[in-house]
């Protein structure tokens, strides 16, 4: 294709766990994927692959969830050689307490009022947990400091993440308030992809055909 597929950034989230099938909060527990979670990461692979696209640098968290989805996606692109630095600070946010419990069971133990303000609130922390604001300023700096630098020297970088820390990301390279953030999703397996902008430091959404499949949704 004739678009210039450098200086990009694609994010992903992981496929389908055993702890999202099941409704539970997840945060730092590992589970692996589900047969779906798998189905998902080979089509997103397939999709990206179908774009040409072609990564220099690959990145993912310690958890297992991500680890398998980057390896399924790298395999559909033929690139399974490629090396992957996983690092803690890529993590999904700690859920504390709530990490193992269903909603149900959150609300019986901790009350519906707190469950939904920790789940809700940018800055409110779970029992033993962390907030949001707490996950974007370890994702952050790690995006600033190791992945950000590939993309402006030209590279072309695949994130493999989660659903929270994936939103600590979005505030920033969209522009979402701390208000605003509350009702965007990144379903499992869905990919975003940005593009270097014309200033050379900020990326931006592209207009690839991938940018209508990466809307981030209204969570119901």
């Amino acid at each position: 294709m004739a678009t210039d597929l450098s200086r990009i950034l694609v994010l992903v989230r992981h496929g389908q766990s055993e702890d999202n099938a099941q409704d539970l909060f997840s945060g730092l527990r590992d589970p692996a994927l589900t047969p779906r979670g798998v189905e998902e990461a080979v089509a997103a692979g397939q999709e990206l692959r179908r774009l040409n696209l072609s990564f220099t640098h690959a990145f993912t968290s310690m958890l297992t969830r991500a680890s398998q989805t980057m390896e399924l996606i790298l395999g559909e692109l033929g690139q399974s050689d490629l090396p992957v630095r996983k690092n803690a600070a890529l993590n999904e946010r700690d859920y504390g307490g709530l990490a193992g419990l269903n909603k149900s069971q959150a609300r019986e133990r901790f009350g519906a009022e707190r469950v939904r303000i920790w789940r809700k609130s940018y800055d409110a922390v779970p029992e033993g947990g962390e907030s949001l604001a707490m996950t974007a300023a370890r994702v952050w700096p790690f995006y600033e400091r190791e992945i950000a630098p590939v993309v402006r020297a030209g590279g072309c970088a695949l994130l493999v993440g989660h659903g929270n820390a994936l939103r600590s990301m979005l505030m920033r390279l969209d522009r979402i308030d701390a208000e605003a953030i509350e009702d965007v999703n990144i379903g499992t397996a869905q990919a975003l992809v940005y593009t270097l902008a014309d200033d050379g430091q900020r990326l931006v959404k592209t207009n690839l055909p991938a940018a209508d499949l990466a809307e981030p949704s209204s969570r119901s």
